[in-house]
């Protein structure tokens, strides 16, 4: 129970690394808010992409120790087809809302001076073919929170990322029948080439960014975690 009495906040977390990062959180003592795009069971609605949504949402909450930051969507195309409609929401749901969601925190976190922020940056942001709007979101992020990091540092909040590689979700199943493929083609075309021999799971990340969002992880700040099987 290493979160009893703190306060998180999970953008994106209606499925997939979202959803295992807040059930890990809430099973860790926890009290949990989850804001993704369309309200549901237990989930706030919240576009995190617009300034005054956020702030609003943030404001009601109130107290806030933990944030993690892992709203994404993709929108994969090669360069010459990309419309730029799709390159500017994949920039504004991946990086453009973490300094939002950051910004509207830190309101909160700076004057109690304690924060965990974890943001998901992902193996994508070393460059990969159809995804240039992914990945340069995706790089982004690690510069975001290198930078965040030496911004809050002095306010005893923490700021790493976490990068995962091929994890088992919705969104990389979509991937998959977008290149006309099965989920578990796709998957075991991955984990041939990772050297794990499997892709990962939610709920592997989602250890990872409870690790950084403790206080057992109070001395890491600004680092990007890679969670991707040892691939290269």
């Amino acid at each position: 129970m290493r979160f009893t009495n703190r306060t998180a906040v999970v953008t994106g977390g209606a499925q997939g690394i979202g959803a295992a990062t807040a059930a890990l959180l809430r099973e860790q003592g926890a009290t949990v808010h989850v804001l993704d795009l369309r309200a549901a069971d237990g989930v706030t609605a919240c576009d995190v992409t617009d300034k005054a949504q956020v702030d609003e949402v943030f404001a009601g909450i109130g107290r806030i120790d933990i944030l993690v930051n892992n709203a994404g969507i993709t929108r994969d195309n090669l360069l010459f087809k990309m419309p730029f409609e799709e390159w500017k929401a994949v920039l504004d749901t991946n990086l453009t809302s973490m300094f939002l969601c950051t910004q509207a925190a830190q309101k909160v976190m700076v004057p109690q001076r304690y924060g965990r922020i974890v943001n998901l940056s992902s193996r994508s942001a070393l460059g990969n073919r159809g995804q240039a709007n992914y990945a340069a979101a995706k790089a982004g992020v690690q510069g975001l929170t290198a930078t965040l990091a030496i911004e809050l540092g002095p306010y005893n909040i923490t700021v790493n990322a976490v990068a995962p590689g091929y994890i088992a979700t919705p969104m990389t199943a979509a991937t998959a029948e977008r290149v006309g493929s099965t989920a578990e083609e796709h998957q075991a075309q991955v984990a041939e080439r990772t050297p794990l021999r499997r892709v990962g799971q939610p709920e592997e990340v989602a250890a990872v960014i409870a690790f950084l969002a403790s206080d057992e992880a109070s001395y890491v700040s600004g680092q990007t975690l890679y969670v991707n099987g040892g691939a290269r």
